[in-house]
């Protein structure tokens, strides 16, 4: 079952939920596969609370992993992904850890550089207690480490920074800082993000794929919003943006179709590569001087690359399309 529905411009994604639900006559018992924003806690007792499962992003909480207790398995990408899971002590939610190296170089290179700007901020800090026309009061020094830290993205949890006064107390007359990684947080686990559900009888595997379609899901709209121009929605009038809406849903549904022959046929590739893949070919016109004077038009598609060839096997289409036109003028 498939429904779209424009909400209020003045409703929070978070308070959507019961009425979406509603909406697809989801039975008590279906599962609710969520996002983090809006897998609340208030949503997720939600659900508990009227007999639904689900299936989403732990928000916030202390990271851990155990490889020696995971289980590997292999993406779409023929990349490795140890999954851990955990069952709650009160035995009524389940948790999936599982580590992504792909999201941990991406989350090591934000903390580095987070962590050298947080930095950066404390030494001209440190540099101004020398020079004569800085601040060096210490309420004032106070707050303008607050905003380094409000500023930096959760990489100040990993810093101790001290300001040393004057006999006065209020005078700074030196800052120093120590960097100690704090446990269960991004820098001791990077790559590291947690599943909660409440379907307990589901191995890692399951639950793991079972999540992904929602990340299929929301990649193949990204692309599509940005490349076919559909987004952002300029539109003022509420039926303009359902045919918005009903347009991207439209597309949604026709590159689902054209994945799901594709992985029959064994290409896996995500929309992104299978757009450049489908990109490449061209149709060219070659230009020809007859004998006669007059010019010989030939309109035709290029050569099929063997990675589209391949693409065109699985989907019966002709790898020539247009066939060969020619125009005498």
């Amino acid at each position: 079952m498939r429904r779209s529905q424009t909400f209020a411009g003045n409703v929070s994604e978070t308070g959507t939920l019961a009425g979406m639900l509603a909406g697809l006559a989801a039975p008590a018992g279906a599962l609710v596969i969520m996002d983090a924003g809006i897998g609340t806690e208030a949503n997720v007792a939600w659900l508990v609370e009227h007999g639904y499962r689900y299936l989403v992003v732990r928000r916030g909480g202390t990271r851990q992993f155990d490889e020696t207790r995971a289980v590997t398995i292999e993406t779409a990408a023929e990349e490795p992904r140890p999954l851990q899971k955990e069952i709650s002590e009160d035995g009524k939610e389940l948790c999936l850890y599982c580590h992504s190296p792909s999201r941990q170089r991406k989350e090591e290179a934000m903390l580095e550089q987070s962590c050298r700007c947080f930095e950066a901020g404390l030494q001209q800090i440190k540099d101004g207690l020398q020079k004569p026309r800085c601040e060096k009061r210490r309420d004032k020094l106070l707050e303008r480490v607050g905003r380094l830290q409000q500023k930096s993205l959760g990489a100040s949890q990993h810093y101790t920074v001290d300001l040393v006064t004057d006999d006065s107390g209020k005078i700074v007359t030196a800052i120093t800082w120590q960097k100690a990684r704090v446990d269960g947080t991004m820098a001791t686990h990077p790559g590291v993000y947690c599943l909660r559900t409440n379907e307990l009888a589901w191995g890692e595997e399951r639950l793991w794929r079972t999540y992904t379609m929602l990340s299929e899901l929301e990649s193949v709209f990204r692309s599509l919003k940005s490349e076919l121009g559909l987004r952002p929605v300029y539109h003022q009038k509420e039926d303009r943006s359902d045919g918005h809406l009903f347009i991207t849903v439209l597309a949604y549904q026709c590159v689902q179709f054209l994945r799901v022959k594709l992985k029959v046929a064994g290409i896996k590739d995500g929309w992104a590569t299978l757009r450049e893949t489908l990109s490449v070919q061209r149709r060219v016109t070659a230009s020809f001087r007859q004998c006669d004077g007059r010019t010989l038009n030939v309109r035709k598609a290029t050569v099929a690359e063997p990675e589209l060839m391949a693409i065109y096997r699985a989907l019966g289409i002709n790898p020539g399309p247009g066939g060969t036109r020619k125009l005498v003028a």
